[in-house]
């Protein structure tokens, strides 16, 4: 019985891995696409955004699977049900993703200064998303860590990017609507920031069984 258990745990650690894998793709190829204003490039991220879907589906089967038929305690318990908890915040980051690509077809005229600090933004995301999904492979929750204070710079380009939009606005600029689709693609990074550390923060759990929201 044990082997069969410890066999759909590394099942489950290997659907982990790919539908995190799928992640860090969709968030590269969506600022790609947004640099490059390629809509070519931004047309391939629905069909990864609906891998990404059916992977949470299959992972929350698997779970579930295992919750009826195993039983698991301790730290098994904290790692199916951490799991869970993360393909929610990973599912969300694909939807984000694909918001964020609706929206490149606004901008594509867009000049490199106004989009400076999303670019930066994007970059940051990029680095959360990746380590939040390493510190769960990894096991590691100095990483984790290190993912939820990476947190603090993509706000802060948030803020930059607010503030230039703010600029652009004061000196008349043309077309409000390309600058509120500026603001939106600069909110769904940031969101997808906050899933990264929504990530990392059960990471944190399933390794230590103690979760940031029980000091809230």
């Amino acid at each position: 019985m044990r082997n069969r258990f410890d066999s759909q745990l590394e099942t489950l650690n290997n659907m982990m891995i790919e539908m995190g894998s799928m992640c860090e793709e969709i968030i590269s190829l969506t600022a790609k696409a947004l640099q490059s204003g390629d809509i070519a490039l931004a047309q391939r991220i629905p069909k990864l955004e609906n891998n990404i879907d059916h992977m949470e589906r299959d992972i929350e089967t698997l779970c579930l699977r295992v919750l009826l038929q195993q039983q698991p305690v301790a730290k098994d318990l904290r790692q199916v049900s951490a799991a869970l908890k993360m393909i929610t915040d990973m599912e969300r980051i694909g939807d984000q993703a694909s918001d964020i690509a609706e929206c490149i077809k606004y901008v594509m005229d867009k000049s490199e200064e106004d989009c400076k600090y999303i670019n930066l933004m994007a970059e940051a995301v990029i680095k959360m998303v990746t380590d939040s999904i390493d510190a769960y492979v990894r096991k590691d929750v100095q990483i984790a860590h290190s993912a939820i204070l990476y947190d603090n710079i993509v706000d802060d380009y948030f803020l930059k990017v607010k503030k230039t939009i703010i600029g652009l606005i004061e000196n008349k600029h043309s077309d409000g609507e390309y600058l509120l689709d500026l603001l939106m693609i600069a909110k769904y990074f940031e969101r997808i920031g906050d899933h990264a550390v929504n990530v990392a923060e059960w990471v944190e759990f399933s390794v230590t069984g103690k979760h940031k929201g029980e000091n809230k």
